[in-house]
C-alpha cells in the first residue's frame, strides 16, 4: 500500500467543470453525462440507475467483501413556486439553504420549451432609496423573496409568453474563485468537490497500477440534499461504505478547513467505529493532516444507505468547508490530502474479511477497547 501522487491540475480543472454545470436535485442529467464521460475517458466501467446515479467499479483481487466510495453530484438550488401579477416569480427552495444567501444570487430559469432565462433572486423590499430602513427588518425567509427575470416583463401574462411556468428549475450560479494561495471560494463545493477528489483519487489508482485487495465501487448519487442519497445505488454484497462529503468550519467545531476530517457521528447516530479508526490510522501512518469531529446539523449519503435497511459500515470523510450551504469556501490541501486517504484506503485491506458474509457466529467478531471492571 503506498501513498499516490494525486494531479492537482486535474483535480482542479475537473472542478471547474463540474460547477460550471447546474446540477440542482431534480435536473442532474447533464452532470451525470459529465461524470460519465470522465469515467469513460479514465477506462472505469460503471452504469446507471434510471434516474441517473453512477454505479462504477475498480476491480480488485477479490470481490468480496467489497467497498463503495460514494458522493454527490446534485446541489441546493430552486424552483419556480409561482407567476405574480408584477410579472416577477414566485421562488421555492431545493434542498435546504437560508434565504439569507439566496438574495442577490443571480440564476438560470429552465424552461419547458428547451428555453432558458436570466434573472435574480432579490428581497420583496429591494431598494434603499425606496423602502430606506425596512429593507433591513424584513424577515429572511424565502416567502419575502422573487426573482426579476431580465426579460421585459411587468405582468403574469408577459412572464408566460416567455415561456417560464410552476415548477421550472432555477438553478443558483456558482460564482467560483480559484486562487493562487490554494484557496477556493465558490457556490456548490458541496460536493462538487467531492465528486472532483473522487475521480482524482481513481486516476491515480489506475496510473499506479496499484492492485487492489477487494472490489471498489465508486458511486455518484444525484438526490443527496433531498435525502434519498445513496440509498438505492449500493450492491447489495458491499460491506462497507464511506461517504464524502463537507466538514463544517466554525467556531465550536473542529474541523480542518485545509486539512482532512474524519466525522465521528452525525445527527443520524456514530459513524462505524473500526472503519473510522481505520482511517485515523491511514492519515497518521501516511502523515495526512486530519481532525476528527462531531457534526450536529448534519446528515450524508450514508445516513440514508442505513437507513434503506443495508448492513454495512459506515464512515464519512470530509474535505474542509467554510460557510457550508452558503458561499463555500475550501483549500486544494484539503482536496489532496482526501484524496490521497480514498487512495489508501482503496489499496487497503478489508476492515474485516468475515464482512464478507451478512450473518455468521459470535466467534471472530470484531471487539472494541472496554476497561474491565467489576461490581
Amino acid at each position: 500500500m503506498n501513498k499516490l501522487k494525486i494531479d492537482r491540475t486535474y483535480l482542479k480543472n475537473t472542478l471547474k467543470k463540474l460547477l460550471e454545470i447546474p446540477s440542482p436535485s431534480g435536473y442532474t442529467d447533464s452532470i451525470v453525462h459529465f461524470v460519465g464521460s470522465e469515467l469513460e475517458s479514465l477506462g472505469v466501467p460503471f452504469e446507471l440507475t434510471r434516474r441517473g446515479a453512477i454505479r462504477a467499479n475498480l476491480k480488485g483481487k477479490n470481490h468480496s467483501p467489497d467497498r463503495a466510495i460514494v458522493a454527490h453530484v446534485d446541489t441546493l438550488g430552486a424552483m419556480v413556486r409561482g407567476l405574480k401579477q408584477n410579472g416577477r416569480l414566485d421562488v421555492a427552495p431545493i434542498g435546504t439553504w437560508s434565504a439569507r444567501f439566496a438574495e442577490g444570487a443571480r440564476v438560470t430559469i429552465f424552461s419547458d420549451n428547451e428555453t432558458w432565462h436570466r434573472g435574480t433572486i432579490l428581497p420583496l423590499k429591494a431598494s434603499g432609496h425606496v423602502y430606506n430602513e425596512a429593507i433591513d427588518t424584513q424577515p429572511v425567509s424565502w416567502d419575502n423573496l422573487e426573482i426579476r427575470v431580465d426579460v421585459a416583463s411587468e405582468s403574469k401574462s408577459d412572464i408566460q409568453k416567455v415561456g417560464i411556468a410552476i415548477g421550472d428549475f432555477v438553478a443558483i450560479d456558482p460564482n467560483s474563485e480559484f486562487l493562487e494561495n490554494g484557496f477556493i471560494a465558490s457556490r456548490h463545493l458541496d460536493n462538487k468537490a467531492g465528486v472532483a477528489l473522487l475521480l482524482a483519487a481513481a486516476r491515480a489508482v489506475l496510473s499506479s497500477k496499484a492492485v487492489l485487495p477487494v472490489d471498489c465501487h465508486l458511486l455518484f448519487t444525484i438526490s443527496e440534499e433531498v435525502g434519498s442519497g445513496a440509498s438505492h445505488i449500493l450492491h447489495q454484497d458491499v460491506a462497507e461504505i464511506l461517504s464524502i462529503d463537507n466538514a463544517t468550519s466554525a467556531p465550536g467545531q473542529n474541523s480542518l478547513e485545509a486539512g482532512v476530517t474524519i466525522a465521528m457521528m452525525d445527527s443520524t447516530g456514530p459513524f462505524d467505529f473500526h472503519l473510522t479508526h481505520k482511517l485515523i490510522k491511514l492519515c497518521k501512518d501516511n502523515e495526512i493532516p486530519f481532525a476528527r469531529d462531531v457534526f450536529r446539523y448534519y446528515r450524508c449519503d450514508a445516513a440514508s444507505a442505513v437507513e434503506a435497511g443495508n448492513d454495512l459500515r459506515a464512515a464519512l470523510v470530509c474535505f474542509g468547508c467554510d460557510a457550508s450551504h452558503g458561499y463555500e469556501r475550501t483549500h486544494m490541501n484539503s482536496l489532496v490530502g482526501l484524496a490521497e486517504l480514498l487512495a489508501l484506503y482503496m489499496q487497503s485491506d478489508p476492515t474485516f474479511k468475515r464482512d464478507e458474509k451478512p450473518l455468521g457466529p459470535l466467534r471472530g467478531f470484531s471487539e472494541q477497547p472496554i476497561e474491565k471492571f467489576s461490581l
